[in-house]
């Protein structure tokens, strides 16, 4: 806290409350069920949205009522601490939640049982496959460790075993290595893991689809796809060599002549590319079924989207990425990977992407949410292309102006040419979803603006800011706004 008495802004570990809301607790529980359910956070009572001191006139009071309703209404009870805390001269409140190791952590009430995680600063319904998870954690397994209905000799692994010869000039040894591996259980089972590593990968969700498209954004496969590729039925090993292929023969390269060397020029560090793929096989969650890992290419960069998002519910666009610990979705399929030296299980992956680009003005970006993680590499010589050819981005007046395109496209191309690499891609991402909403043609206000973008009132006032100063929206009415033709 600094000296004007005010709190940082809330986070993912982080939350203020004016008071103690006795008669609607669930607005407050719920965040106790969603800290004890992931890396734990802080709940402040006596401040306001602004981090600054209101204070509680009754602390002592309060505190007995949160330990009452956390004790009556969170199952199983989590690790937590209250201080009553004076600063300013005004009395707050602090509950302290720890993560626990008995996850999910429920919100009991109205009749209802519901589990809540933290997705940035909010506080959301734990959908589906992150609920899933928790349980798994909650009995200290991870997916890839659970049984099939496969048995072990069913299966075969050439590819893996070849690969464990090549790297540690020794291969699997049939069932001992099998269990040792966690690739099947001890009567003959293959686990998930042993699905995926297998040379015909029979889990569904295993798959991956690379496309390369025309220009700067997405359109019909059929019209606007210079090439796509699906990948299945496949170790996720075959898979990830079919992917790194897939780009890389997407991409140019060049060589310079400096001094006695030769430089080679390419649009994507191989490197970065591997490292970004590998993360999104690695950690990406095979839960979420009807998902897979999409690689697309466009003119000016590569994005790679992989199923699931942070594993402690965290916005990886919110983080340092320097500081930010090894998580471990996949245990097995980590330590294998680490086996065939394909991955660092430090979790310094993130930092090797950027390191590749630091003779780029242009940089990666990283953006998740809570069931989708999403690499985006820079084409290396785009930029380079651009700038020798004085070559611009057509605003596609010009296209409209011959009614070759829709408005919609019209306006994602309008969006790349104002905001590439002025703002992050889920800004982006997060305008195109509501313009689809609202077209050219419908009013909005900033409550639609927190809605669609999930944030608070501050951060959608500086977004439609954004939009006016970019000359994107139009104010017509009071606190009412069109996006601009």
């Amino acid at each position: 806290m600094n000296s004007n008495h005010k709190y940082d802004v809330e986070n993912s570990k982080l939350e203020f409350k004016i008071k103690v809301e006795l008669s609607k607790p669930k607005s407050w529980l719920k965040t106790v069920s969603a800290f004890a359910n992931l890396n734990g956070g802080l709940i402040v009572f006596g401040i306001d949205n602004s981090g600054s001191i209101i204070g509680i006139e009754n602390p002592k009071k309060d505190v007995e009522s949160i330990t009452e309703l956390i004790n009556s209404r969170i199952e199983p009870i989590p690790r937590y601490e209250l201080h009553i805390v004076t600063k300013g001269g005004k009395n707050i409140v602090e509950l302290r939640v720890g993560d626990g190791p008995r996850t999910p952590y429920y919100y009991l009430g109205d009749g209802r049982k519901e589990t809540f995680i933290r997705s940035g600063s909010s506080t959301i319904l734990a959908p589906k496959h992150i609920l899933d998870n928790l349980i798994l954690k909650g009995t200290n397994q991870t997916y890839d460790e659970l049984p099939t209905k496969y048995k072990i000799t069913d299966l075969s692994f050439t590819l893996l075993n070849a690969n464990l010869i090549k790297e540690n000039s020794k291969g699997l040894e049939e069932e001992k290595d099998y269990i040792s591996l966690g690739l099947m259980t001890e009567d003959g089972y293959a686990t998930n893991a042993g699905l995926l590593l297998c040379d015909k990968g029979p889990l569904k969700q295993s798959k991956v689809v690379c496309t390369k498209w025309k220009g700067l954004v997405k359109g019909s496969i059929n019209g606007d796809a210079i090439d796509d590729k699906e990948y299945y039925n496949s170790s996720i090993i075959t898979l990830l060599d079919n992917s790194i292929n897939f780009v890389k023969n997407h991409s140019l390269k060049s060589w310079d002549v400096i001094g006695l060397k030769r430089v080679e020029r390419e649009d994507y560090p191989l490197n970065a590319v591997r490292e970004a793929l590998v993360n999104a096989y690695v950690h990406r969650d095979y839960q979420i079924l009807g998902a897979e890992i999409h690689v697309d290419m466009f003119d000016d960069r590569l994005e790679i989207t992989s199923p699931g998002g942070m594993l402690d519910g965290s916005l990886i666009q919110n983080l340092d990425i320097t500081k930010i610990s090894a998580m471990r979705r996949n245990r097995i399929i980590t330590d294998i990977f680490n086996r065939l030296h394909l991955m660092d299980v430090r979790g310094s992956g993130l930092i090797r992407i950027i390191e590749s680009y630091t003779d780029h003005d242009i940089k990666p970006i990283f953006t998740s949410t809570t069931s989708s993680f999403k690499v985006i590499l820079p084409n290396k010589r785009y930029q380079e292309y651009m700038e020798t050819n004085n070559h611009e981005i057509q605003t596609s007046q010009h296209l409209k102006d011959y009614n070759t395109i829709s408005d919609e496209d019209y306006f994602i191309l309008k969006i790349y040419k104002v905001l590439n690499h002025k703002v992050k891609q889920k800004t982006i991402d997060n305008l195109i979803t509501l313009y689809k909403k609202f077209t050219y043609d419908i009013d909005f206000n900033r409550e639609d603006v927190e809605e669609v973008f999930e944030i608070k009132k501050s951060r959608a006032a500086e977004i439609i800011k954004i939009l006016l100063d970019y000359d994107l929206i139009t104010s017509d009415k009071k606190s009412k706004y069109k996006f601009k033709k």
